[in-house]
């Protein structure tokens, strides 16, 4: 049996969103394969029997399970699926050290440990698992399938993919190799002074609201009234408070998550919205995914009219969760 590590696990309802009375809820824990112990939510049906299809859930890139990823496990448990919303490892009630740190590599192998524990759970069927990934972590969703045979269904969600905003900047306006050449001078620069202070410079986390300038790209304003007001703050969220740290996504610089995404033969449906300033991502991430694709019918891209990027984290109204439950069926049979 894998050893754990004894995670100091919060058992009051602490979330961002309500309690749902059609499910049962309980904290668990299971490692993956580098020895990190990751904390969950699970969620599951109230009176359900047997062996059910199963979903693991994570994102968005910066947040805690109690502030979206839950929202999508709740609901998708109470219409019949056992789920579990993850924290990844370095962030919220997860373990790993340093903090607030990013991994292309360890942040898709929480998914697959994800999948791990629920592969071996009594009252789920190991055939009929799938997975969520809310914005970066959409990415490493998509990643994740493109590796992990065992996972038969993927949705992905106001998508961004993690490796081509660090290496590229927003809409590929930082694509050249004498700005990356500056980033990577910037960040190996800040290691040195982390090793010598012994410890490593926070990223600094979104300002509230009313101290963003006019000027400010509208999804930094959505971001900001999500993660820095009750709508959506959590103490334990990254993007919420300190930020990642400064060398804390360094490793995407120069290793791409999507490489091998026109391999993936199990379902995936890609949902963004319309309006959304990272819908380029998805866009994208669905024509190549599905260049060369050898299973090419079971890929979907949905577009949200008039959606924005933070309306897929929380609004019930926008959220096509009538659809996700039909792909699930379809594909988890």
């Amino acid at each position: 049996m894998l050893k754990t590590e004894e995670l100091k696990l919060t058992q009051e309802w602490d979330k961002t969103y309500p309690r749902d009375e059609r499910v049962c809820h309980c904290k668990i824990t299971f490692v993956n394969r580098y020895g990190i112990t990751l904390a969950a939510d699970m969620f599951v049906p109230k009176n359900a029997e047997g062996k059910l299809p199963a979903i693991a859930v994570c994102g968005p890139f910066g947040a805690v399970k109690e502030q979206v990823s839950g929202r999508y496990a709740q609901e998708m448990a109470a219409r019949g699926f056992l789920t579990i919303a993850f924290d990844p490892s370095f962030t919220g009630e997860s373990g790993g050290t340093p903090r607030y740190m990013a991994s292309p590599d360890i942040n898709t192998e929480d998914f697959q440990a994800a999948v791990d524990f629920l592969s071996v759970q009594d009252n789920v069927d190991p055939e009929r698992i799938g997975i969520i990934g809310v914005c970066g972590w959409g990415g490493m969703a998509l990643n994740a399938a493109a590796i992990d045979t065992r996972i038969k269904a993927a949705v992905t969600s106001t998508m961004y993919d993690m490796s081509r905003v660090n290496a590229n900047g927003y809409y590929d306006s930082e694509d050249s190799e004498e700005v990356r050449y500056a980033k990577k001078t910037a960040m190996n620069a800040q290691r040195t002074e982390d090793y010598r202070n012994g410890g490593y410079k926070p990223g600094g986390g979104l300002p509230d609201p009313d101290k963003l300038s006019e000027d400010a790209p509208q999804f930094m304003k959505d971001y900001a009234e999500f993660y820095r007001t009750p709508l959506g703050y959590h103490k334990r969220s990254v993007g919420g408070n300190g930020g990642w740290n400064v060398t804390g996504c360094i490793s995407f610089l120069n290793q791409p998550i999507l490489k091998y995404s026109n391999e993936i033969r199990s379902a995936v449906l890609m949902i963004h919205g319309e309006k959304a300033h990272s819908c380029y991502f998805s866009r994208d991430a669905y024509a190549a995914m599905m260049d060369g694709n050898p299973c090419p019918e079971n890929k979907e891209l949905m577009i949200i009219p008039g959606a924005v990027h933070t309306d897929l984290y929380y609004k019930f109204d926008v959220i096509p969760f009538d659809k996700i439950e039909a792909f699930f069926n379809e594909y988890l049979k």
